[in-house]
């Protein structure tokens, strides 16, 4: 029982594996070079061409209405120019500030590890295989903190490209506006497909390529090999909750800001060029719905990838080394690259959009086919790469696993993600009832709406958790922890089309953004703004999934932190246990509270510096004046940096300071409470928000 072979040899898991990476790679830079075309300079075109395929005539509306076309280009590559400056500029802030904690936690992990066998450099019993011997201590503090900066850097490399990527494609989406909504759609969905292949393939190459690496030196040692990989997951995660935090208190001050003066004081539209928060609400979009987005994600791929490698490496699969079986995570990872190339082919090629009401199923088309494809791929990886029974660790023993066991595992998942998508998306979208019922409620005026709309947020939490419940239970009946793991990775395998559906969002917003302050048609306002709706609704969607596969990703490391400290229950009636699972659901609404807080700071300076322009700068609200972006900018920049950090710190140092002090038990009920607490909160407030 176990030993038992894979179909697939261990060359073609070696060769499977980059390949696919690359592919994925190559394809995004495809994408990205057909996006390239569009070019950000004036472009005549005589109005006697035919009819393209996407049913509007490739003549320029400005032409028909006698507009410089000359001009408008120019404007567009100005304001592209000033929103890509102010969210590079922001990144590299800070990437400073992150830089300095990425450092000090590696230092921390190396002091940690290293200190629990006094840096020792003799080998050392196993952990879970006393009888064998694995290389020292020091080695795996070594390892991890190497491990732990290349996630970092790779999450920060996956949110500084997401950004680059969509800066440089959203005026030109909006000139392509000019030619048809067809035309636009699939430029800014390309660019959003960029992002999705570009952080899913370096994902998955650069962890291959460490685990090649660090095999090296590790040899026959795969638990001690695999531990230390988990840093990758760690790396990963801990960047994307500093992109997420001051992405977002970023783009949350601006909006706010910039609506609160500019649409309801002055009466002005969205996105006018008189607003003087109108530039850093367009770079918010970037830093907190793209650059922060594209780390969180790749956290959780992270992270769950390397809580199932951890649980496979003191199974069957490490005891016997069978390197294919091994490595099926990476393999669900390498199909699932394939599969949403796939797919995108459906929206870029080989269907055409031709009206504005084809957006929005084009875009559910999409979940649809790659869960659809990715299940059959699921079977055959499945199928080919590991045996047909094994053993899985399960808490002190091994639990007999059959092969198609595993991939109901894997299909739980990601079906679940699509259920946990699609319901997101039933509430928070104006189309069905939940939210036409909070628009009716204005009626009355802004208490009842408040109401209204906190009883749908709510009510929106019920479906996904017993979606999440149902992959819980089955994904742990049939393979434990390691079950889980793989749940969270099925959830995940098509991250490649979540992320260019969720990157498309913020790439027709900032076009709309665009369009209005260049003075463009307000046909083509119409039509950035229809790709812009059909993108609010579908990033509902991506955040359903982020929420879904973070908490599956966080129950797999929980069991990966218990089975580790030796802990056998976590029993809720010992008090040590009680008192850390109550302080543990309370960490997430005192987290919420300071980031909330951190925002309502930013956005009342941002607030006082645009009324402080309308006041004080002549002709500003006629139009002959221009406002004082830069300003407005650096108010956001400075705001997020500084409030970014306590919530961050209550985070990463929370684990360290309650394991310390009061032991693993009471930690166990933090760390418990948290997750629990921390779904709740954040399915609510994603259904309440949108």
């Amino acid at each position: 029982m176990g030993t038992s072979s894979a179909l697939l040899p261990e060359i073609g898991t070696e060769i499977l594996v980059p390949v696919c990476a690359v592919v994925g790679i190559a394809f995004s830079l495809v994408q990205w070079l057909l996006v390239s075309r569009v070019k950000l300079t004036s472009d005549r075109r005589s109005p006697q061409n035919s009819a393209n395929k996407n049913g509007y005539n490739d003549y320029l509306i400005e032409e028909e209405e006698g507009l410089n076309d000359h001009t408008i280009v120019a404007k567009c590559a100005d304001i592209q120019s000033a929103i890509s400056e102010g969210a590079t500029s922001f990144l590299f802030t800070e990437y400073k500030y992150v830089g300095i904690f990425m450092i000090a936690f590696a230092i921390l992990i190396f002091l940690f590890l290293g200190s629990v066998e006094s840096f020792s450099t003799k080998s050392q019993p196993c952990t879970y295989n006393k009888e064998k011997m694995c290389k020292p201590a020091l080695a795996t503090a070594i390892f991890s903190t190497v491990s732990f900066l290349l996630g970092a850097v790779t999450s920060l490399l996956s949110g500084f490209l997401g950004m680059k990527i969509a800066t440089y494609a959203n005026a030109r989406t909006t000139l392509e506006a000019r030619k048809g909504v067809g035309k636009a759609f699939i430029t800014a969905f390309r660019s959003g497909a960029v992002m999705g292949f570009l952080l899913a393939a370096n994902g998955l190459l650069v962890l291959y390529i460490a685990i090649n690496l660090f095999k090296l030196y590790y040899k026959s040692d795969w638990e001690g090999l695999f531990e230390s990989i988990t840093g990758y997951g760690l790396g990963g995660s801990s960047m994307a909750l500093f992109g997420r935090v001051g992405g977002g208190i970023y783009t949350k001050a601006a909006d706010v800001g910039a609506d609160l003066v500019g649409k309801v004081e002055r009466n002005i539209p969205e996105d006018d060029p008189r607003n003087p928060a109108v530039i850093a609400d367009n770079v918010g979009d970037n830093v907190g719905d793209i650059a922060g987005m594209g780390s969180d994600l790749f956290g959780s791929y992270a992270e769950s990838s390397c809580a199932a490698l951890v649980v496979a490496s003191i199974s069957s699969f490490g005891l016997y080394h069978q390197f294919t079986p091994m490595l099926y995570p990476l393999l669900i990872s390498s199909v699932g690259i394939l599969v949403c190339l796939i797919t995108t082919l459906f929206a870029t090629d080989l269907f055409e959009i031709k009206a504005v009401k084809e957006i929005e199923p084009s875009l559910k088309k999409q979940l649809i086919i790659s869960t659809i494809l990715m299940t059959v791929g699921i079977a055959i990886v499945t199928w080919i790469s590991v045996p047909s029974s094994f053993t899985i660790y399960n808490f002190g023993t091994q639990k007999f696993v059959r092969n198609w066991q595993l991939f109901l595992c894997v299909a739980v998942g990601l079906w679940a993600g699509l259920i946990i998508g699609f319901v997101t998306e039933y509430y928070t979208s104006n189309a069905y009832s939940p939210v036409q019922d909070v628009a009716d409620s204005c009626r009355t005026g802004a208490a009842t709406n408040v109401i209204f709309g906190l009883a749908l947020g709510y009510k929106s939490v019920i479906i996904p958790i017993f979606a999440i419940a149902v992959a819980i239970f089955v994904s742990f009946s049939f393979a434990a922890m390691y079950g889980i793991a793989v749940a969270a990775l099925g959830m995940l395998s098509t991250i490649a089309t979540g992320l260019a559906i969720d990157a498309y969002g913020p790439i027709s917003d900032n076009a709309g953004g665009i369009a209005e302050m260049a003075g463009m048609s307000h046909r083509i306002r119409e039509r950035t703004d229809a790709l812009d709706a059909a993108g609010n609704t579908t990033a509902a969607i991506g955040k359903g999934f982020a929420i879904g596969s973070a908490a599956l990703v966080s129950l797999a490391l929980f069991g990966a932190f218990v089975s580790r400290a030796n802990i056998t229950t976590v029993d809720v009636l010992t008090p040590k246990v009680f008192i850390g699972l109550i302080v543990g659901a309370m960490l997430p609404y005192w987290f919420s509270a300071m980031t909330m807080k951190s925002v309502g700071s930013a956005a009342l300076k941002m607030v006082e510096e645009v009324r402080r322009q309308f006041n004080t700068i002549a002709g500003l609200m006629e139009g002959h004046t221009k406002p004082d972006y830069a300003t407005c900018v650096k108010i956001s920049t400075d705001a997020s940096i500084k409030e970014m950090i306590p919530p961050g710190a209550l985070v990463m140092l929370t684990p360290i300071i309650v394991g310390t002090f009061f032991g693993v038990e009471t930690l166990s009920g933090v760390l418990a409470g948290s997750l629990v607490s921390g779904v709740q909160v954040t399915e609510s407030f994603s259904g309440y928000v949108n």
